[in-house]
């Protein structure tokens, strides 16, 4: 079976348009490899680049250098050149995303917030919330919440649908990025739950954890991120 990610050389930096086009360095020589029903950690402390790495991989930061290369079906993609068309798709087909933060259209209640993936890849409306509901209630969102618009919920409640939609698809490569981050230990549980799943259906997981509990229980291996930090004379 092909490996559903491999990452080779990849650098960042971001250019400081505002402070005379200072280049900050942030990775480079990022180079690891994420097999189907593994779950990897990107580890180190906080602002080593984790994060930025991640969106790298789903094409939300450009690469400076290096190849970021997604297989599926057969079909190998280097998203670090893919068109924006090709990112979209990649996206909706390949590689799912739970961010730190839910960002949702205003008004759109919960459970259609949690079902648009599953509408997205033509799943029908109704069978689309019907897993919607099967993973709130999972998550211990109160039903009185499933027909609201999560702008309104409290942040330990946001996150809980963005991991339900992030969950919902059977991405063969899933993103997690601090998904237990602001959970109670029932919820941080539920999850732990859920990643075991997908590992079990042969989805490839990159994650970050700074929960040590939940890492340990869920991580195969630990990327230390350390190892790329870009130098601070790159630039």
């Amino acid at each position: 079976m092909p490996t559903p990610l491999v990452v080779s050389e990849v650098s960042k930096s971001f250019t400081m348009h505002l402070r005379d086009g200072i280049q900050l360095p942030v990775v480079e020589n990022v180079t690891f490899a994420v097999a189907s029903g593994e779950c990897a950690v990107l580890g180190g402390p906080s602002g080593i680049g984790k994060s930025s790495i991640l969106k790298m991989l789903y094409g939300n930061y450009g690469v400076d250098a290096g190849q970021i290369l997604i297989t599926h079906d057969q079909l190998t993609v280097d998203i670090a050149s893919a068109d924006p068309r090709t990112v979209l798709a990649l996206r909706r087909d390949v590689i799912g995303y739970v961010s730190q933060f839910l960002r949702t259209v205003p008004r759109v209640a919960a459970v259609d917030v949690v079902a648009e993936p599953l509408v997205a890849r033509g799943v029908s409306h109704g069978e689309a919330r019907a897993r919607a509901v099967e993973l709130l209630e999972k998550l211990n969102l109160p039903e009185r919440l499933w027909s609201l618009p999560p702008a309104t919920f409290s942040g330990g409640e946001q996150q809980r649908v963005n991991i339900a939609r992030g969950f919902i698809t059977n991405h063969p490569l899933l993103l997690l990025d601090e998904p237990t981050a602001s959970l109670d230990a029932a919820n941080r549980a539920v999850v732990v739950e859920l990643i075991r799943a997908k590992k079990a259906a042969g989805v490839a997981l990159l994650g970050i954890f700074h929960d040590n509990d939940v890492r340990a229980e869920i991580a195969d291996r630990i990327i230390d991120v350390s190892g790329f930090r870009a130098r601070k004379d790159a630039a």
